[in-house]
């Protein structure tokens, strides 16, 4: 297979190589490659990885990369590899090739310097609007456009002029590359058609190049200047925004014999717009402050109008302090209100759940009262063995009512106090999630089996956190016990999934999600409110997802997400912090989003 290819290889319309991540060498690339790399093809045989990359630079990204690759997936990424001139931006493609016994990757590589140039460039223009927005100094301007020109090509040093408002005369103001001399030398020069490429372009109000300064008859009078500092070839173009005005000129000079290209043409409008924006701006302000001496009769004439307007102002200010007063006043007051209603709703759920078993006890305890009178009055004239037979009977049918009975208002009164959890009793710790779920997972899967329920986990491995192992233990396990209890009606099986990953910044996502019944709209918007539940009268308090929302919004600082639809199942994910907060978070009592 190698032998195939290796052929293939070479028959590559891109730029490839083969990487043996065993040997960790190259073992081969196409004649595409090596010239992507500027090096021979042979020079790439058996080169190491860590070659590939600019020197300075890790392979670490490379190394991972390919690790990934080997996982049967194809990679695409960006990086720099190393050439013989400079670090050069590559677009990698790595693909495993199917060898037994190898790891072997075929590696594509595309040229995106231009791209990534061309997003350098669309940077550097909205930076020089920004400071031209900000009205930074003309030359700081200038000075940033003419970097982000000469970044933009190899070998180039750019130049802007200003013509004087004379019309003749031009002044340096931006050259942060040409000798500082040689642009002094053209302050106070005067355009014509033989004054160079700048002084001709602004002259004739047009581009003018010069392709080779030495030989061209407008640099006759400054080709020996020009060529003490070694300057060969220089283009000039006018800055005029409005076509007629010039306002100075833009140049691009090389130390070679040179014509511009397409893309230096579309750098030369890029720099002659934006410096005429910058240019403009700069003038249009000494306009401005030069009228500005003249308004000031006009700013004494408008202070008493200003001054009203003031006081107008100051008294609908005062008015609007005092609605806001009013506002504020009415809103605490609502406040106050939504809490007395979830307290009193709280209340009212606490006495109809209690009032059952506690009747009931009540009402055992006084029959079995007047069987025990009852029961003291035969005594007194005579007890009889049936008498007494029954009473035993019927006290041991008492006491396990009141057992009973007893035992469910505990339960109760259990689920009650989880409502609020007491923060400082928590253990806080430092625990593997993943570990922690998988053994949780063991006691869940027996409570599965029995209901015909397949129990799957999928867990991000090495997730690590700082928070309460027992209160998230308590949610899990809770949301798995809903989606049993409600999600599978009639003794139908079905899966339940937990799931454990990491989400963006310093988030978890651990989710139960079931393949049952579903949620109606309206019963998720009451999922958790503290007793509500659809299986009323089958052992279910209706507290359980209310105290797993109060865990994670109180305890573990983070947020429980609902999305179900009906007949197709229902998916609850807690998103929390890996490190839960110091203290409970601030969320009123009994409240859910």
């Amino acid at each position: 297979m190698e032998v195939n290819y290796h052929a293939m290889l070479m028959q590559w319309p891109d730029a490839g190589a083969l990487l043996d991540l065993d040997s960790g060498r190259l073992q081969g690339a196409n004649l595409k490659a090596a010239a992507l790399l500027g090096v021979a093809s042979e020079s790439l045989a058996h080169m190491p990885l860590a070659q590939l990359c600019p020197p300075g630079r890790p392979s670490d990204l490379l190394l991972a990369q390919s690790q990934r690759a080997l996982g049967g997936e194809s990679v695409k990424f960006e990086t720099e590899l190393r050439t013989a001139g400079a670090a050069l931006p590559c677009e990698v493609l790595l693909v495993r090739l199917p060898v037994p016994g190898r790891r072997l990757l075929h590696a594509r590589f595309v040229d995106i310097s231009r791209h990534v140039r061309a997003e350098q460039l669309r940077d550097g223009e909205g930076r020089v609007l920004e400071l031209i927005a900000r009205g930074a100094p003309l030359k700081d301007i200038l000075d940033r456009l003419m970097l982000l020109i000469e970044a933009q090509s190899e070998g180039v040093q750019c130049s802007v002029l200003l013509l004087d408002d004379d019309g003749v005369t031009v002044h340096p103001i931006s050259a942060p590359s040409l000798p500082p001399s040689y642009m002094a030398s053209l302050e106070g020069l005067s355009i014509g058609p033989h004054a160079g490429s700048c002084g001709a372009s602004m002259f004739f109000n047009k581009p003018v190049i010069a392709h080779d300064i030495l030989t061209d008859p407008g640099w006759a009078p400054y080709a020996a200047l020009a060529s003490q500092y070694g300057l060969r070839s220089s283009w000039s173009t006018p800055i005029a925004p409005d076509k007629h005005t010039v306002l100075g000129s833009f140049a691009m000079y090389h130390h070679n014999v040179r014509s511009p290209t397409e893309d230096d043409m579309h750098l030369i409008d890029i720099a002659t717009h934006l410096a005429g924006i910058a240019i403009e701006r700069t003038r249009r302000e000494h306009e401005l402050a030069q009228h500005r001496e003249n308004l000031e009769g006009l700013v004494a004439a408008r202070t008493l109008d200003l001054t009203r307007a003031v006081e107008h102002a100051d008294r609908i200010n005062g008015e609007l302090l005092h609605a806001l007063d009013t506002l504020s006043r009415a809103q605490d007051e609502l406040v106050r209100r939504d809490k007395m209603a979830a307290l009193g709703a709280l209340v009212a759920g606490v006495a109809h759940e209690l009032n059952t078993p506690i009747g009931n006890s009540l009402m055992v305890a006084t029959s079995l009262a007047e069987r025990t009178r009852i029961l003291a009055a035969d005594l007194a004239v005579g007890l009889r063995r049936s008498a007494l037979e029954r009473y035993l009977a019927d006290s041991g049918e008492a006491g396990e009512l009141l057992v009973r009975n007893l035992k469910r208002a505990a339960t109760l009164v259990a689920g009650f106090k989880q409502i609020a959890v007491d923060h400082a009793s928590l253990e806080r710790r430092d625990f593997s999630l993943t570990q922690l779920l998988s053994e949780l997972a063991a006691p869940l899967k027996l409570a599965a089996k029995g209901a015909r329920v397949n129990l799957a986990l999928a867990l991000e491995p090495g997730l690590m956190m700082d928070s309460y192992p027992g209160p998230l233990s308590q949610v899990v396990t809770e949301l798995f016990e809903n989606s049993l209890a409600h999600a599978f009606l009639d003794g139908h099986g079905g899966a339940v999934r937990i799931t454990a990953a990491m989400r963006t910044g310093d988030l978890v996502a651990i989710s139960v999600d079931d393949d049952g019944v579903g949620m109606a709209p309206q019963v998720q918007a009451r999922a958790y409110d503290p007793f509500f539940t659809t299986r009323m009268g089958s052992g279910r308090s209706g507290l359980g997802l209310h105290v797993a929302h109060n865990i994670v919004s109180n305890i573990l600082g983070g947020r429980i997400e609902l999305r179900s639809t009906p007949s197709q199942g229902a998916c609850f994910t807690l998103v929390v912090p890996l490190t839960a907060p110091l203290g409970p978070a601030p969320t009123a009592a009994g409240t859910h989003p």
